[in-house]
């Protein structure tokens, strides 16, 4: 067995026989040490942290200042602790998607770029330390059965990268799907090569099942896993009904492995690993955009660092018995919240992309897919997949479910919805189902709480 391969089974068999935390308390105990040994590392091997900390005490480290992605690439320069460029590192990046090929090693880092769907591209940047760490860590949590059985793992991305390849192994075969190559291809080459853990995102998982139901896929994973994308609860039904069986999910991104499923199915945030602070934006409902600090990544560290998301905590716990926080659903992004007109007054309020999915879903049993998006606050237009003979009806019955969510919310309906044909998105880019638009700022727009 190679050095590499070594070094990831032993960060496999750590988290598969990683202590049992016998209470919250001593999990959060157990974190707290963890932190604070690593924000010393951090002050040490970053410039732009040891300013940024200056005079604060690492006790602290709660409400040392935020940051998110527009600082980390300012200082993209003296953020990370390896002392790589952002010139460079971009280049290198941008060479490896141009030619659909693995980025090169920079520095002993694993570099890649962010899916940009927040308007900007981030710039991710892993050691080959935490590169195996990573792989170790992502088998024992996904992997169907033990590591000492042979696995193949066809992976759907947008770009290849050294990261996802360091799961390789001699008994793990990694089969890299890109996302830019025609269906087709895709279909005969998992027919050929059928893997037991198949990985993509929601939007792909839906045209395999649909493939899938045709017979012209046919393949019987152990087990599949849904990344990148936030989850709709239309496209789940229709991807477990397809493969018969439940469908898990990896909340990764730039800034880390942030949950994964438990046996139970629900979706867990990685405390072990990660600790999310909780801004709120509805208590009640317990939705909150996540502030994390990373404790297992050096070479790009991530603390305090305030994800653009919308997260909703579970609101009972899990039957799995782990101590680390579920999570009910991963929303999508902030910027995708819509806000409509407030009712009988002026001002706008709030309304959670996953009101306005289960509105649409709910509305008529023979949609077979949608897309909302919220052009401006008078304005909506509504993208829809039914049968010919169901289309009037199922668009009638979203208008009434919209209109009658707007008015739970204490808001009324925009003055225009407009219906279109559903658009699938094009391989390089996100599905986001819920979407918005136009700008809203909060400080300065009459938000209507």
């Amino acid at each position: 067995m190679k050095l590499h391969e070594q070094l990831t089974v032993l960060h496999y068999f750590r988290q598969t026989r990683r202590r049992h935390w016998s209470s919250r308390s001593e999990l959060e105990r157990w974190q707290e040490a963890h932190i604070r040994a690593h924000i010393e590392r951090v002050r040490r091997g970053s410039p732009f942290y040891r300013e940024l900390w200056k005079g604060r005490p690492t006790g602290e480290w709660r409400e040392f200042p935020m940051i998110g992605k527009a600082e980390m690439m300012t200082h993209f320069d003296t953020f990370n602790t390896v002392g790589l460029g952002k010139k460079e590192a971009w280049a290198a990046a941008v060479e490896a998607e141009r030619t659909r090929s693995t980025a090169p090693e920079l520095r002993g880092c694993a570099i890649g770029l962010s899916s940009g769907t927040s308007g900007s591209r981030g710039l991710f940047i892993v050691s080959r330390k935490e590169r195996l760490a990573w792989a170790g860590t992502v088998l024992a949590k996904v992997l169907p059965g033990s590591l000492r059985e042979a696995h193949r793992i066809a992976f759907f991305l947008r770009a290849n990268n050294e990261l996802y390849g360091s799961v390789g192994s001699r008994r793990i075969a990694f089969d890299f799907y890109d996302l830019l190559q025609p269906l087709g291809a895709h279909v005969r080459r998992l027919n050929e090569r059928p893997p037991t853990l198949l990985v993509a995102p929601p939007s792909v998982l839906r045209l395999l099942a649909a493939a899938q139901r045709r017979a012209v896929l046919r393949i019987r994973p152990r087990k599949i896993v849904a990344v990148a994308e936030a989850l709709d609860p239309l496209d789940r039904a229709e991807i477990e009904a397809a493969f018969g069986q439940p469908l898990h999910q990896v909340y990764q991104c730039t800034e880390g492995l942030l949950a994964a499923t438990c046996a139970e199915g629900r979706l867990h945030i990685n405390e072990d690993i990660v600790h999310i602070q909780q801004e709120l934006l509805d208590a009640a409902a317990g939705k909150f955009v996540p502030i994390v600090t990373d404790f297992s990544r050096l070479a790009q560290p991530i603390v305090r660092y305030r994800l653009n998301d919308v997260l909703t905590i579970a609101a009972a716990p899990c039957r799995c018995g782990s101590p680390f926080a579920a999570l009910d659903a991963v929303e999508g992004r902030c910027d995708d919240i819509w806000y409509v007109p407030a009712r009988g007054r002026t001002g706008l309020v709030r309304l959670f992309a996953d009101y306005v999915s289960r509105a649409i879903i709910g509305a008529h049993a023979g949609l077979e897919a949608y897309r909302a998006i919220q052009h401006a606050p008078e304005r909506i237009e509504i993208e829809l997949a039914a049968p010919p003979e169901r289309l009037a009806a199922a668009e009638q019955a979203v208008r009434q479910a919209l209109a009658a969510l707007c008015v739970r919310v204490g808001g009324r309906m925009p003055a225009e919805l407009t219906f279109s044909a559903y658009r699938p998105p094009a391989g390089d880019r996100k599905l986001r189902r819920v979407e918005r638009r136009f700008a809203v700022d909060e400080s300065r727009d009459p938000i209507v709480e």
